[in-house]
């Protein structure tokens, strides 16, 4: 800009256009958890947003901008580019603060005249000066500041090192202010919102795709579309155009989860169209790898300028996620690269094997034996495969990673799994902790009889077997395993010394002896920080979460599961088999405390991996929590079909535990409809099962099979309204539940015996106001809906509701009829405007002329007059309808 008053129409209108924020999509969902006034931005001079395109900056400043507008503040919005050179941008951020504060005058005595056009940092200082004299809150948002050329941005940066007390700055780039963040952010002075902020979350997911779709998409195929997405905004909405224009969102879904009809490789073309061919070659090569380094592509690739590509990459594409902490470490989203390997098969053979043998030398001689491994086995090299996965598997097991074990078991001779009893071993961890529990007996049957373990390979064989007994189901025969090793175990390595706890402890949980199982884990000493005993101490939370649910304490078992799940989740991934069984706990808390939603969604794609992976116990909860969610929202039909998945789980797992938990809880949905023929048909069923497997020689197996008969005869009897029959069956099922120390069963069958007692005309009052008590004091806030109908009906019936039973079961708050609060366009509480001017605005708006605005605000019509003279000159418009449309443009008028 050499001569700015030349052409000076031209420049407005562009800067008009720099300086309006841009339209809000049609269904942009304001993200309370990125919300502009939560803790970690509020009172901070900057907020940097820095992050990869696709990421959704741009919808987080219109988020902000609406929010900061709403709260009071005077917003001014640029976006900038790659034109903005120092005197160009001065100039808009001039004209952003003339238009988004209502200061038609501002600027004007800057050096130089106007001054805007005046880009040395002595223009910046008085830019900076005057901002200081305006009697504002100011929010600038400069969006894409990425573009700015480097002399722009060392201004930029002076600025936000300068800031006067009345101006925030918020700037948008994909890369480029990592210093501001580095300078600021120690002081308090500064925060930064990154990529991996910005990603959805699957509550945030579950709530963009309700919004688009309502509640025909259930949360299980919103979870599905959001494992597949990876949160990754770009591709959410990419997933949800593709979705609008299928008959079947649900089918859209489940085609893009399962890669199916090229839905993938449409997203890898629209990401790749604006990337060089050799960018696109050099993407397509290094995605062999499932974790990339600078080095190793440059070592696959054979490229000297590879980690300059990946870094360039990586700031311009959002193809890729940090991997570990020091951000050495990444990894391509799952989208991207399953599409990009798909086109490796159209590489020779040759360097497709060339590849796959520079990755292998580059990750073995980096420790990194597992991934070295694979790259052999696809290059053809198999025997080094098998020498190299001999040496790592055994390791991967005890760390969790027990996909990757079950894969080389597929791939494996018998004749590598002969000579290597370790493999073996490792085989036997991953089949022991699925539903392939009995083949890992063949395995270790097939050790012993190729070698003769030590006694610590001994102790491990019975570690590995005590787990295949405990996914069986069999908590005898798991007790008699570890009762030959005592309580001291006879090794000294950290992992196995853990491993031996958390066996003691779940023995313990299986015998209702909960505090004992939290007292080993507390007594187990502290072990390294390696990675098998940073798994294998995961178990801890399991048990100690498990143990409290069952107790029915469902506060400590959030305040113990929450944390314990976000670490899972991030560490080992969502659909690794134990967040997924962590999540089942932590959902059956969320339940009980009343919180639908949140359970939902933590159950949310979570089932088939809990039907191979899962214990028996988390499969249970899973599936009866899911069932009481469907049945607590009016969807009976959905609970029943999901119990009867149940019972087929339990069956082909050979579970009976399952199998009558399930046709418990169906009887117990028809009881609360007094359905007594179909209560008599399940009943029947669960006596058959009970009698073939609540064998005494069994007392552990015996004990909760028998619980959960004594629960149905007692449901049954309730259905035939038969209440002297019910009492009995309540008695002993509350005793059972009281000897196994399950607290929340136990406050069930107390209130349901209460019920029957008055239905026969005895006092059962107090026993009733007891269990209600006992509700509130374990946090238990769905209590008497859940248990009965009737038995709900009858406490409000009887007047007993205390405080805490209005807690427990709230009436409906009323709500103000609709259009009480005035419709049409309300003005924003911003201070741009004075109150009396926000008033004729929102008049106005609503097209009524002068003397009408009058009347309604009590005012002369000279005055209104002098009000809209006001309002035109801070909004520049000429005309009543222009300064509408202004408002509006600048987020100071919004529908109500």
């Amino acid at each position: 800009m050499t001569n700015p008053t030349s052409g000076a129409g031209a420049t407005a209108s562009e800067l008009l256009l720099k300086t309006s924020p841009p339209r809000a999509p049609r269904h942009l969902l304001a993200r309370s958890r990125l919300g502009s006034d939560g803790e970690r931005f509020r009172d901070r001079p900057v907020t940097i947003v820095q992050a990869p395109a696709g990421f959704g900056k741009t919808s987080l400043l219109i988020q902000w901008h609406r929010e900061y507008i709403m709260r009071g503040s005077a917003v001014a919005w640029v976006s900038l580019d790659e034109h903005d050179d120092p005197g160009r941008l001065l100039l808009g951020l001039t004209s952003a603060i003339r238009a988004g504060c209502g200061r038609p005058a501002f600027g004007k005595s800057l050096p130089g005249g106007e001054g805007s056009s005046r880009g040395s940092l002595e223009g910046f200082t008085a830019w900076l000066a005057e901002i200081a004299h305006v009697a504002l809150d100011i929010v600038l948002i400069l969006d894409e500041a990425e573009r700015l050329p480097d002399s722009s941005r060392d201004a930029l940066i002076y600025l936000l090192n300068n800031l006067p007390p009345n101006l925030r700055i918020v700037v948008a780039a994909r890369s480029g202010f990592d210093t501001v963040v580095e300078r600021l952010g120690p002081y308090g002075q500064c925060v930064k919102v990154d990529a991996g902020m910005l990603r959805f979350r699957l509550e945030e997911t579950i709530a963009l795709i309700g919004s688009h779709f309502d509640a025909s998409v259930e949360a299980d195929a919103c979870a599905r579309l959001h494992d597949a997405t990876e949160g990754w905004p770009l591709g959410l909405q990419l997933a949800l155009s593709a979705m609008s224009l299928a008959p079947d969102p649900v089918a859209a879904i489940d085609a893009l989860a399962n890669s199916t009809g090229g839905m993938r490789e449409h997203f890898v073309t629209e990401l790749l169209a604006r990337l060089t061919d050799a960018d696109t070659g050099f993407l397509m090569r290094i995605s062999i790898a499932d974790l990339l380094h600078a080095d190793l592509c440059r070592a696959v690739t054979a490229m000297e300028d590879a980690p300059d590509r990946l870094e360039r990459l990586m700031r311009e594409t959002p193809l890729f996620v940090v991997a570990d902490q020091k951000g050495e470490w990444f990894r391509m989203h799952a989208m991207a690269r399953d599409a990009l390997r798909a086109r490796l098969t159209e590489l020779p053979a040759q360097e497709l094997a060339g590849l796959h043998d520079r990755a292998m030398h580059w990750l073995a001689d980096h420790g990194m034996t597992e991934a070295a491994a694979r790259h052999a086995f696809a290059s053809g090299q198999r025997e080094t495969a098998y020498g190299l996965a001999q040496r790592c598997l055994h390791e991967a097991a005890t760390r969790g990673h027990l996909s990757a074990v079950l894969e080389w078991l597929e791939w494996l001779p018998e004749s590598e799994l002969d000579k290597h009893p370790r493999l073996r071993l490792a085989a036997a961890w991953a089949l022991a902790l699925s539903e392939r529990h009995q083949e890992a007996e063949a395995q270790v049957r097939k050790i012993l009889h190729h070698a003769t373990p030590d006694d610590a390979m001994r102790y491990e064989i019975d570690l590995i077997l005590s787990a295949a007994a405990y996914y069986a189901d069999e908590p005898d025969r798991m007790a008699a395993l570890f009762d030959r090793w005592g309580e001291v175990p006879p090794v000294s390595d950290a992992w196995l010394v853990q491993a031996h706890a958390n066996r003691l402890a779940a023995r313990a949980l299986m015998a209702g002896e909960y505090a004992k199982a939290r007292r080993y884990q507390q007594q187990a000493p502290r072990g390294d920080a390696s990675l098998a005993y940073r798994y294998v101490i995961r178990w801890r939370d399991y048990i100690v979460g498990l143990g409290y649910l069952s107790e029915g304490q469902v506060m400590l078992a959030d305040r113990t599961l929450r944390p314990a799940l976000a670490r899972a989740d991030e560490e080992l991934g969502r659909r690794h088999p134990f967040s997924c069984m962590i999540a089942v706990l932590l959902a059956a808390a969320a339940y009980e405390q009343d919180e639908l939603d949140e359970a939902a969604a933590l159950l949310a794609n979570r089932l088939d991996v809990l039907e191979r992976g899962g214990t028996p116990d988390t499969v249970l909860l899973a599936y009866r929590t899911a069932a009481r969610i469907a049945a607590a929202t009016g969807l009976e039909h959905r609970a029943l079909d999901l119990l009867e998945t149940m019972d087929a789980v339990g069956t082909a797992r050979n579970l009976p535990r399952l199998c009558v938990a399930s046709l418990t809880e169906q009887l117990r949905l028809h009881c609360g409809r007094f359905r007594s023929e179909t209560c008599q048909a399940l009943l029947r069923r669960i006596d058959e099962i009970a009698a073939q497997s609540a064998a005494p020689e069994f007392p552990l197996r015996q004990h909760r099979l028998v619980l959960l008969q004594d629960m149905a005869h007692a449901y049954a009897s309730f259905a035939e309204q038969d209440w002297r029959a019910a009492q009995q069956w309540l008695a002993r099922a509350e005793a059972g539940a009281d000897a196994m120390k399950q607290g929340g069963v136990r406050i069930e069958m107390m209130a349901l015996r209460a019920l029957a007692l008055d239905r026969c005309g005895e006092k059962g009052l107090a026993l009733l106001r007891e269990a209600m008590n006992l509700l509130q004091a374990y946090g238990i806030k769905r209590g008497l809906r859940d248990v009965h109908p009737a038995l709900a009906d009858w406490a409000r019936d009887a007047g007993s509701e205390s405080a805490a039973m209005r807690r427990l079961d709230p009436a409906p708050t009323a709500r103000p009829p609709a259009g009480t609060g005035g419709g049409g366009p309300r003005a924003a509480p911003s201070m741009v405007l004075t109150p009396k001017e926000r008033s004729v605005l929102e008049l106005l708006a609503r097209h009524l002329a002068n003397k009408e605005i009058a009347l309604a605000m009590g005012i002369g019509q000279e005055t209104v007059k002098w009000h809209l003279k006001n309002l035109s000159a801070k909004l520049d418009a000429g005309t009543r309808k222009q300064i509408v449309r202004r408002a509006q443009l600048l987020g100071l008028l919004h529908e109500n």
